[in-house]
């Protein structure tokens, strides 16, 4: 099998990537901008790179689309500050860009799987989402939080209409909140541009604080993220073909916790490891108003709870790592590196 992934240098781009290249023959055709994190993947010759911009290389993707068997289009913004200060930009990558590859593959004819997100269901009042029940409920305009879940819906939507209409062949899967090495960079977190888990871990380290926006009462559902790239892989496979034309939530509904609770949990794993247990047990938490943090376009739902029973029925994943156990594999990669 052959597989496209654009967006392939990113955080799910390259665990998928060592998901492939050490359980499954495989072969990736992966485009990017950057290659920073692909250094492990050096020579594999299960992998092909092309370093390019997306908004100019449409003929290179034409190309590779037509000789690719699945298409797996991960370039995006996903981060929230990026979005807030970017809306703009991220829009034109996250939908107008996803479109153009999207229908290059209803030309051709072959098989897409998008990245959707859990932020589709922005402040549904289900408390458990499902894909095919749970009505998806934005915030007003002016608050620009909601440029990226509104990217994605639409692009849910378009790809499930060219299925109706045009006999796509597509899965759309929604990540919750997955989690792990390469999430972001500290740099990124330097900035205050970091999701939760790498900002809170370097805040600990580098300013002995960790800001807990609107209190950290916002629940999120944690998921590893190879919990995540095996129920990626068994929609790729698609056995019997039981992922075609459906929608999965790819989560973990027992590591639903609060960002405040997530947090009192980052700093007591810490403890636990020689290089960071001093900033550890100094550090503290700090309450910031939203608007004071992100600026006034920010909004925010207060829980995503998955539904992960359609996963289990239909393609016999179920995700494994608890919370714990998520933390201090990530808080482990980071100490390894941390000099």
């Amino acid at each position: 099998m052959k597989i496209l992934v654009t967006g392939v240098n990113g955080f799910i781009g390259t665990h998928l990537l060592e998901k492939t290249t050490t359980a499954t023959d495989w072969q990736v055709q992966g485009f990017d901008i950057a290659d920073d994190n692909l250094a492990p993947f050096a020579g594999n010759p299960q992998l092909s790179f092309h370093k390019g911009d997306i908004f100019k290389e449409t003929d290179w993707i034409e190309e590779q689309v037509k000789s690719a068997d699945v298409v797996l289009p991960l370039a995006g913004i996903a981060k929230p500050a990026y979005y807030l200060q970017k809306p703009v930009w991220t829009f034109e990558l996250d939908f107008e860009q996803n479109l153009k590859v999207v229908r290059l593959c209803a030309k051709h004819h072959k098989r897409v799987i998008f990245p959707s997100t859990s932020e589709v269901y922005g402040m549904s009042g289900d408390a458990e989402l499902k894909e095919d029940e749970s009505p998806l409920i934005t915030g007003p305009i002016v608050k620009m939080r909601w440029m990226y879940s509104c990217s994605k819906q639409m692009m849910d939507r378009v790809i499930f209409a060219y299925g109706q209409e045009q006999g796509l062949q597509f899965t759309l899967f929604r990540p919750f909140n997955w989690v792990g090495p390469r999430l972001d960079t500290f740099k990124d977190a330097e900035e205050r541009k970091a999701r939760s888990i790498t900002q809170m871990i370097y805040d600990v380290l580098y300013r002995g604080e960790i800001t807990l926006v609107n209190g950290g009462e916002q629940r999120r559902s944690f998921t590893w993220v190879g919990d995540g790239v095996d129920g990626l892989c068994a929609i790729i496979e698609n056995r019997d073909n039981k992922a075609d034309g459906q929608i999965f939530n790819l989560g973990n509904p027992s590591n639903n916790y609060s960002i405040k609770e997530m947090a009192e949990l980052l700093i007591d794993e810490m403890k636990g490891f020689p290089v960071y247990a001093e900033r550890a047990n100094a550090a503290r938490l700090n309450v910031i108003p939203a608007d004071k943090y992100y600026g006034k376009t920010y909004d925010d739902m207060q829980n995503r709870l998955p539904s992960v029973e359609k996963m289990d029925r239909l393609l016999g994943w179920k995700p494994r790592t608890d919370m714990r156990e998520l933390l201090r594999r990530t808080i482990q990669w980071y100490a390894e590196r941390e000099n």
